[in-house]
């Protein structure tokens, strides 16, 4: 047997030593790339929304244009309203470029939630069955919710409404309401229907096809300024409801959605929100944005 003499002890030991400082210089090594790619991960998961929005520079606003006065196209055909107007707003606010998207009021929370928009100002109702989808924030305005009628229709109170061709806009909070109060006082809704937007249940009244329409008193206001509606009125109020409606995000992002809630806050702080008032709905009194008892 082959004896290893003192060099070969000294050789073989420093063979082990490299060896175990290439492992540690190794494993050290693989150590820093692990903790970069973790830190690297935490930044990118805790830059939400509102800090992607400043850092690509625009911010996606979704509309209804056929809600006027809060959305619709004038005579440019180009996009205006009170919900424009906040849209534009709140790009200016964040330091962005705006990209307004126009959509129905059924696709607002779809296209909210498929990354379509970053926001949707269009006048959507904070009801607790969409707060399942999506984030609200405090109300930015008030409707009363009514019906439209024709002058000679004879229906002058809600109870008239019972057994009617009655039509809302889909998905919307009128539609809903108008549904709930006919259920509970044991109507037949079978001759109601549902139209696919704003637009539609405007036509189905002036084509005959509606005997009523339900939708704000902000929208029938401006329809009756029109020479086509010079035959309708301004019918019976959906009773016990105000429709308060709020800007929504997606329902993770809270932090866009306390900036949103200060953003409405500087709104009404600065007389923005009386401004716009006053241009889109005249010397109306300006709505309230609270409930008595309650701090939004």
């Amino acid at each position: 047997m082959k004896m290893f003499n003192e060099g070969h002890v000294i050789s073989f030991s420093r063979v082990i030593i490299n060896k175990k400082g290439i492992k540690m210089n190794l494993i050290k090594k693989l150590t820093v790339v692990a903790a970069s790619v973790l830190a690297l991960s935490a930044t990118s998961a805790s830059a939400d929304k509102l800090d992607k929005i400043i850092s690509k520079g625009k911010v996606k606003c979704g509309v209804v244009l056929d809600f006027p006065p809060m959305g619709y196209r004038d005579a440019k055909n180009k996009p205006a309203g009170f919900d424009v107007e906040y849209c534009k707003d709140l790009a200016k606010a964040l330091g962005v470029e705006l990209e307004l998207k126009s959509m129905s009021f059924a696709q607002r929370i779809p296209a909210l939630n498929s990354g379509k928009v970053d926001v949707v100002i269009g006048s959507t109702s904070d009801t607790l069955q969409r707060a399942k989808s999506a984030g609200f924030t405090m109300p930015y305005f008030v409707f009363k919710l009514q019906a439209m009628v024709k002058k000679d229709s004879g229906i002058n109170s809600f109870a008239d409404l019972k057994g009617k061709k009655v039509t809302a806009a889909l998905s919307t909070t009128p539609e809903t309401e108008f549904m709930k109060n006919a259920k509970e006082m044991g109507w037949d809704t079978s001759k109601y229907f549902s139209s696919k937007s704003e637009n539609d249940t405007h036509l189905a009244l002036v084509q005959g096809k509606a005997d009523a329409i339900i939708t704000t008193d902000t929208t029938i206001v401006e329809l009756l300024k029109l020479p086509k509606y010079k035959d309708y009125m301004a019918g019976p109020f959906v009773p016990k409801f105000s429709d308060f409606v709020s800007i929504i995000a997606k329902r993770s992002e809270y932090g866009m959605i306390n900036y949103l809630n200060l953003f409405i806050h500087q709104q009404v702080r600065s007389g923005r929100y009386e401004e716009l008032n006053k241009q889109f709905y005249g010397n109306s009194p300006l709505r309230k944005l609270t409930v008595d008892g309650i701090y939004y």
